[in-house]
């Protein structure tokens, strides 16, 4: 199963258009969305062509493919207008052997962290940086942001397929690939 995995989109139809067209350029069977879709939050500057309406009606048809968890900017009256569950703090996906915690990255994160054993990943957004990194007994991945990088990343997504992961732009160039 090939999922694609993105954080962060805040908003941003302009942004949300360029992840839609990689998800169907990509031909992945699941969109995962670490939180954060809607609101743009207090703490960020508007992003390019903020309009959570239009957000929502290009979202929506995808309902099917979408497996969301809430960011810290998702609220129940997000809920009511996105025809697919986003109001879970986090979402245990199976991927081979291993066990994949996704949440946003709020409440759980490398300095708090879930109940993991040995080899599993913990997969969150929230910061806007991208991260693969082996620590002690789990990897730690985040797909960076879609709309409101920081850190000089690009505004891009994560691609898991097997037992490959790879970082790229929202035009599909890959610009880090990692075997877990």
């Amino acid at each position: 199963m090939k999922w694609l995995i993105a954080s962060d989109i805040h908003g941003s139809a302009y942004y949300c258009r360029k992840l839609i067209q990689a998800y169907e350029r990509e031909g992945a069977d699941r969109l995962v969305l670490l939180g954060d879709i809607l609101y743009h939050g207090p703490r960020n500057d508007l992003p390019e062509e903020y309009n959570p309406k239009a957000v929502i009606e290009m979202l929506n048809p995808l309902k099917e493919s979408i497996l969301a968890v809430r960011g810290n900017c998702d609220t129940e009256v997000d809920q009511m207008v996105l025809q697919f569950p986003i109001l879970a703090d986090y979402a245990i996906l199976c991927a081979g052997e291993r066990m994949i915690f996704a949440t946003h990255g709020h409440h759980f994160h490398p300095g708090q962290l879930p109940p993991l054993h040995q080899g599993d990943i913990l997969l969150n957004g929230h910061t806007h940086v991208p991260a693969c990194e082996e620590i002690g007994a789990y990897w730690y991945m985040n797909p960076g942001s879609v709309s409101i990088p920081k850190e000089n990343s690009p505004h891009g997504y994560m691609l898991l397929e097997g037992n490959r992961i790879r970082w790229k732009t929202l035009e599909g160039e890959t610009w880090q690939e990692k075997a877990i």
